[in-house]
């Protein structure tokens, strides 16, 4: 197979995260996108090592399986991958993904280890809490859009007004939105220009409460205005959205201006145009407060799962005078579902308004045996002076930073939790642990992300006692 030759075959299978595997005469090629079962039409684009990775040219034939009732965006948005396959073999899916990639770690060592069945999302339409649209143009000089970014394209955005892993309220924000700086032909900030005003629209909305988060986030580029006053603009489309009937309840409302190049949603200042800058989430029984920037698990329904599973995995610490460590501990959601069974529970999180968002959702819900640490891992873990009985982690989609990994292997602790957004990220953890007398206990997947290539992994880990 060469680069530039195209092809035609079966998609015989999918790899995480979305490499579909074909089979064609010309050989087998990587294919992302395509779904098991399609016949498609592909180029080559690059050969390394005797192996092919092609771009999706045609779906010549659907899979057997698919629906007719996708998305209206499925195929143009990058979001999903698989809304047009029926939610049990996704999930299927999923779990032989990530079988196949802890099966090549562990059968070495452990060939007796066992798979548990994946858990699926309780809700899989309109399940999100949290969406980041990018304001743009469809297509080069094209009206303004509001949505996601096109499959494939750094820069082109998809108006996704009927985006199905998001309820109606999302629908109606992002229209209003729209509409309103459309007909007042607000400019948007174009990335290889470097200038204009709007960046992205960020919707956070809690499933337990109904409150409602919303951030408009622009440069400081007001040269497009027309004459128009930034203040005047921002208090009339933030009484444009209070307007609307939603189901839901907004309780802020927020300027937050980033004059970054990068295309990242961050605040160099953020301005409250009404109510309060965060929202109240609720999770077995505890209540989070949440703002823009802090991490929550984006599907709450599916964090119920994925927590009380955790919890399961722990288990009984064997006494209330233990303490444990909650590595990359976001908000404290674990850290506060740990408190009641611990001595003690230190979390320890890079971003620190995430960490005074955890201070605070433990003392709303009168937890006093938490300290939430704000810091990068590999440093703050020196500086502790607690040693841990037990360690829960909880990491970014990378993984753990490998000096990172050697101190918390150093503990020597009993036993262990680890929670993965990224499965290859956990496969390649995991190998350190293996090496020094871990095997793994229990693991399991949990659907947090329906229809897209993304899954949780929990793994209970339980070092070896050596004989002397």
């Amino acid at each position: 197979m060469k680069k530039g030759q195209t092809g035609e075959g079966y998609v015989e299978r999918m790899d995480f995260p979305n490499k579909g595997i074909v089979k064609s005469e010309e050989g087998t090629c990587v294919v992302k996108n395509a779904l098991p079962g399609q016949k498609v039409s592909f180029r080559i684009n690059k050969v390394r090592k005797g192996k092919a990775e092609g771009r999706l040219l045609e779906i010549l034939e659907p899979s057997p399986t698919e629906q007719k009732d996708s998305c209206p965006h499925f195929g143009i948005c990058g979001g999903c991958t698989y809304i047009s396959l029926p939610y049990e073999e996704q999930t299927a899916i999923k779990q032989e993904q990530v079988r196949k990639l802890l099966d090549a770690v562990l059968k070495p060592v452990q060939p007796d280890w066992k798979f548990e069945e994946i858990k699926p999302s309780p809700c899989i339409y309109g399940y999100r809490n949290k969406m980041e649209f990018s304001f743009g143009d469809e297509y080069k000089d094209g009206p303004l859009s509001l949505g996601m970014h096109k499959r494939g394209s750094f820069y082109d955005v998809v108006t996704v007004s009927n985006c199905r892993i998001v309820d109606a309220d999302y629908r109606n924000i992002l229209q209003c939105t729209l509409d309103f700086f459309r007909e007042r032909q607000i400019p948007f900030y174009h990335r290889m220009k470097q200038e204009g005003y709007l960046r992205h629209l960020l919707v956070r909305k809690a499933a337990k409460t109904g409150e409602i988060l919303i951030a408009l986030i622009t440069t400081t580029q007001t040269d497009g205005f027309v004459g128009q006053e930034e203040s005047t603009l921002l208090e009339a489309w933030k009484d444009k959205l209070e307007a609307l009937s939603l189901d839901g309840r907004i309780t802020g409302v927020l300027h937050t201006i980033n004059d970054s190049v990068a295309d990242i949603v961050q605040s160099d200042e953020t301005i409250l145009l009404s109510g309060r800058d965060y929202f109240v989430e609720e999770l077995l029984g505890l209540q989070f407060k949440i703002s823009q920037f802090s991490f929550f698990q984006t599907n709450s329904y599916g964090a119920e799962v994925l927590y009380q599973t955790a919890r399961d995995y722990i288990g009984s610490l064997g006494g209330k005078d233990k303490t444990v460590y909650d590595l990359y501990s976001g908000t404290g959601t674990i850290a506060q579902l740990m408190a009641p069974v611990a001595g003690k529970v230190i979390g320890v999180e890079i971003v620190e308004e995430a960490v005074d968002a955890a201070k605070e959702n433990a003392r709303l819900n009168g937890l006093d045996n938490c300290e939430f640490i704000a810091g990068d891992v590999l440093k703050v873990l020196d500086s502790i002076t607690e040693k841990p009985d037990m360690i829960i982690l909880d990491p970014p989609r990378d993984g753990i930073h490998p000096k990172a990994l050697t101190k918390i292997l150093a503990y020597g602790v009993e036993h262990l939790v680890y929670i993965s957004c990224k499965p290859t990220s956990l496969a390649r953890d995991l190998e350190a642990f293996l090496e020094q007398g871990y095997r793994v206990e229990r693991v399991t997947c949990v659907d947090q992300f329906p229809w897209t290539a993304n899954v949780e992994t929990i793994c209970s880990l339980r070092k070896q006692k050596t004989n002397l």
